[in-house]
């Protein structure tokens, strides 16, 4: 009998932000950004352990009302502008597996700024990284550019298809298709994650989106038109936010 992964949820949330400020806690609809995530994650029900990764006490306080646990703060050399995100996961892995003291199977990383994912696109991930010869896996929408039919680049000066297609291609549906990734979900296997943890590597798979529930928050003009998605019904809230409106 096969025995059940063992898998974490992880959320990082640190309190700086400096295009969009207090973008993490700021209201999106009736609730803080980023309940929405900690919503859709429980939502999953594939979780033992939610836990957000903070620098912030305001953060880790709304996180434990929405039901997230917070059971430390996040080093301050791990909340900078510049910090790379695989090291927070790989700090709050280590902590997790010396409080347990045994390791995990699967990481699940899902950014606040993506609030509009849904538990499904949570679960896809994780049965996807289940599945043999796969490192990592994330999530991806149908690109609006394709490099095959209408993205160029200077070659000595001079326009060029950034990407030589197979075949002649006069309609941009008959490109091949292309992805761009949409900062959502990504799941990792822990020794992956542990080692090289990068997410473009030889055994990642991806899971495609709606580009309704892949809009992320990178600047104010972002957060304007999820509060539209929000307010016009566009999307569909997780139950737990719902319930809580």
């Amino acid at each position: 009998m096969t025995a059940t992964p063992s898998i974490v949820a992880l959320i990082p949330a640190r309190a700086g932000s400096k295009r969009v400020p207090g973008k993490n806690v700021r209201r999106l609809g009736a609730h803080p950004v980023v309940a929405y995530t900690i919503a859709s994650t429980i939502d999953s029900g594939i979780f033992a352990d939610v836990i957000v990764s903070t620098d912030s006490e305001e953060i880790a306080a709304i996180a434990r009302a929405y039901g997230a646990d917070v059971p430390f703060l996040r080093p301050a050399e791990l909340a900078t502008d510049a910090s790379p995100k695989v090291p927070v996961l790989q700090h709050v892995v280590r902590e997790v597996e010396r409080e347990r003291g045994t390791p995990v199977d699967i990481v699940i990383d899902l950014d606040v700024t993506a609030p509009l994912r849904s538990d499904v696109d949570i679960r896809a991930c994780w049965e996807m990284v289940q599945t043999p010869a796969t490192d990592v896996v994330f999530t991806v929408t149908a690109a609006e550019k394709n490099p095959y039919f209408n993205m160029v680049e200077l070659v000595d000066g001079y326009a060029v298809i950034s990407k030589t297609p197979p075949h002649p291609v006069f309609r941009r549906q008959d490109a091949p298709p292309v992805y761009a990734m949409n900062a959502s979900v990504y799941a990792f296997r822990r020794d992956h994650l542990m080692g090289d943890g990068r997410v473009i590597a030889p055994r990642a798979r991806i899971v495609t989106m709606p580009s309704t529930r892949s809009r992320d928050i990178d600047q104010p003009l972002d957060f304007a038109f999820l509060e539209f998605l929000v307010r016009e019904g566009h999307v569909e809230l997780p139950s737990i936010v719902g319930a809580l409106a």
